[in-house]
């Protein structure tokens, strides 16, 4: 195979001596000499937490009733309308004056992506989107959560 012969074009004497460089520093130091007087930016995090906005979406959390009973029907729409496929469930019956419930309910966070659809399909009110965004785990298993820690 051929090679052939790339012809570059001539640098100007800007491009030489770097002169858009040197007027992105200038940038940078106006910025930095704009900040200078300010308080610190940098945020504790153990100690100082987020002020978080009214419409904030944390991870989803299962909710009971008054007398502690599931509020979920398990009928399975927020299984169907989850794109990430993160929610699985495994409908049963159960005693009360409800007759179906989920006897598993599974969320992978590790694949929700915390859209809110399984909020808004609920009938029952059964799952909201908590405020909660420390989500953490050492293993894959401990990011599935299940029913009895939602």
């Amino acid at each position: 195979m051929a090679y052939v012969k790339v012809k570059r074009r001539e640098l100007t004497l800007s491009e030489r001596f770097y002169l858009p460089v040197i007027a992105g520093m200038g940038t940078t130091l106006k910025h930095m000499l704009q900040m200078g007087g300010t308080s610190r930016v940098t945020m504790e995090y153990p100690e100082q937490k987020w002020a978080l906005p009214d419409r904030y979406r944390g991870a989803p959390v299962l909710v009971k009733d008054q007398q502690g009973r599931e509020k979920c029907v398990s009928c399975s729409l927020c299984e169907y309308v989850c794109p990430p496929r993160a929610i699985s469930i495994v409908p049963g019956e159960i005693e009360g004056p409800v007759e179906k419930g989920p006897q598993v309910f599974d969320i992978d966070m590790l694949r929700c992506i915390f859209c809110g659809y399984c909020e808004e399909v609920c009938p029952e009110q059964a799952i909201f989107m908590s405020e909660e965004y420390e989500l953490c785990g050492s293993s894959r298993e401990e990011m599935v959560h299940h029913k009895d820690r939602l």
